[in-house]
């Protein structure tokens, strides 16, 4: 088929009138929906259990947005083993043809945006923007990821010797488990098993528990298209039992994982050990935690640098592995930068996800607001001072008020760990070189930035700052699909580099034929 050249799908102007509309009837319709049942699907078959799992709304913890089924050892296995049974036929399908189901799969995505957006709102505690970017990046994904199939689905360029004809072709792995994360519950989840699927593999996908009803959401997307039954699976439960028994699985070919980096080296340690009866050594696709680092210079503009510092450690409540959790900055600015970081975040209105007028919902749950607010406590206990929020916010939701800990000490517990929450430490540095020695003193490596005017100072950046992912004089967070692939050094994962053009090889292999010819 002809298509045209990938663009990145428009983000959506709520302040029009149109708009507006169009999300508040989304939200609309998926307040209808909530409370519902889901089953776990594995080939053609709809399973329930006994025993279940809830999603509840952040914003309105008492209020349950999905019921799914809590599956357990025996469901993940037998899973796993539809996934291999149907990658007997669906590996042979024309990898143009499967590129179609996601060409197919982004239209109707685009045309139901805001209530796929809306289902985030309501499971995640996502705010209207933050959920519409969500929808885009999986709308990107999917374009993205269906147009490489087509460049590397055909023979692939080799050196041409006499008499011998070669070719190189790429060809799927076999089973994939796809444990995505909630945070960016449609996005990573939509690209990671779409990946996966245009490649030719099949898939088990456990969706996260706190956001299981997004997931059954692209899985439902799916099966509209007409993929064929057992090339995605949907299985809803704990990631223990279920997610374990999946990874350890001897046909298990890969397992493409997002999430925290002790869930992360627990999955790789278990995915590195053979089982008997494996006949490869499995693939681990993972992307990890962050600690990312703002480093401020003298010589910038310091309100456009307060700006991007706060939209970066605060959107989405902070609960992204980019957002910016530390601010280094140099000494001669340090005073007015704080100053102009906490007038910027004592005016963001925190509230209802729901509402438009709320730059941050909640945080995902009671677990992570426990787990935050410690930190909190933690920073001021190890000398750090609060310049700003540190406590719960009004309402019944998990609502946390954004948090500036100034004269926080590079090696302090709120400097080192990740929080993944409303926390923005800031860090006083000599000047721009030990700003960059101290942005590499974290295991992570995911995303950091620079704000400086001085090009001899951005130069030596990017030489030195560690991250895969590095902005000059922007926001750090905002990664688009194909713009800036997306994947973190160190304990951040794999770099996998999502939305960008390795990430297809990731699950598939390479296949060389040579032919001898007169």
């Amino acid at each position: 088929m002809a298509f045209p050249k990938f663009k990145n799908e428009p983000l959506t102007d709520f302040s029009k009138p149109a708009n507006r509309k169009a999300m508040e009837a989304a939200l609309a319709k998926v307040r209808g929906m909530l409370g519902r049942e889901y089953p776990v699907v594995i080939g053609a078959e709809e399973i329930t259990t006994s025993d279940k799992l809830k999603s509840y709304d952040p914003s309105a913890p008492s209020k349950v947005v999905g019921i799914f089924q809590k599956a357990d050892a025996e469901m993940a296995t037998k899973a796993v083993e539809t996934a291999a049974a149907a990658f007997e036929t669906w590996q042979h399908v024309d990898h143009k043809k499967r590129a179609d189901y996601l060409f197919k799969a982004a239209k109707i995505m685009r045309k139901r945006k805001h209530e796929f957006s809306a289902v985030m709102v309501f499971e995640v505690g996502k705010t209207w923007p933050e959920a519409d970017a969500d929808t885009a990046e999986a709308i990107d994904f999917l374009e993205f990821y269906a147009r490489e199939m087509h460049r590397l689905g055909g023979p692939q360029p080799v050196v041409k010797i006499a008499g011998e004809k070669g070719e190189l072709r790429y060809i799927p792995l076999g089973v994939g488990v796809v444990v995505p994360p909630w945070n960016f519950a449609l996005a990573i989840l939509a690209g990671m098993t779409s990946a996966a699927v245009v490649t030719g593999n099949t898939v088990v996908l456990k969706p996260s528990s706190d956001s299981p009803l997004t997931g059954w959401m692209f899985f439902n997307l799916m099966r509209e298209v007409g993929l064929p039954a057992g090339v995605i699976n949907f299985v809803s439960g704990p990631g223990g039992s279920v997610g374990d028994t999946m990874v350890a699985h001897p046909k298990t070919r890969f397992v493409s994982f997002t999430g925290s980096k002790e869930v992360g080296i627990h999955v790789y340690e278990l995915a590195a050990k053979v089982q008997p009866g494996q006949k490869w050594l499995k693939r681990v696709v993972a992307e990890m935690g962050g600690k990312d680092s703002i480093l401020i210079d003298d010589k910038t503009d310091l309100e456009a640098a307060a700006q991007a510092t706060v939209a970066s450690a605060f959107g989405f409540q902070g609960q992204k592995c980019s957002a910016a959790s530390r601010a280094l900055v140099v000494e001669k600015v340090y005073d007015r930068f704080v100053q102009l970081v906490k007038e910027k975040t004592e005016r963001l209105p925190v509230g209802r996800s729901d509402d438009p007028k709320n730059f941050m919902g909640p945080v995902v749950n009671k677990g992570s607001q426990d787990k935050i607010l410690a930190y909190v406590q933690t920073g001021v206990r190890e000398g750090g001072r609060l310049v700003a929020g540190g406590k719960k916010a009004a309402g019944d939701g998990y609502f946390i008020l954004p948090t500036v800990i100034a004269d926080v000490k590079p090696m302090d517990t709120i400097a080192q760990e990740e929080i993944f929450g409303p926390v923005l430490a800031i860090i006083k540095v000599k000047d721009f070189d030990e700003g960059l020695r101290v942005a590499n003193n974290t295991e992570f490596g995911l995303t950091g930035g620079v704000w400086t005017k001085d090009r001899k100072k951005i130069e030596k950046a990017k030489q030195l700052f560690h991250v895969g992912n590095f902005y000059v004089n922007r926001k750090i967070t905002g990664a688009l699909v194909g713009v800036h692939p997306f994947g973190g050094f160190n304990m951040s994962g794999t770099d996998s580099k999502a939305g960008g053009n390795d990430y297809l090889l990731l699950f598939m292999q390479a296949k060389s034929i040579a032919e001898k010819v007169k």
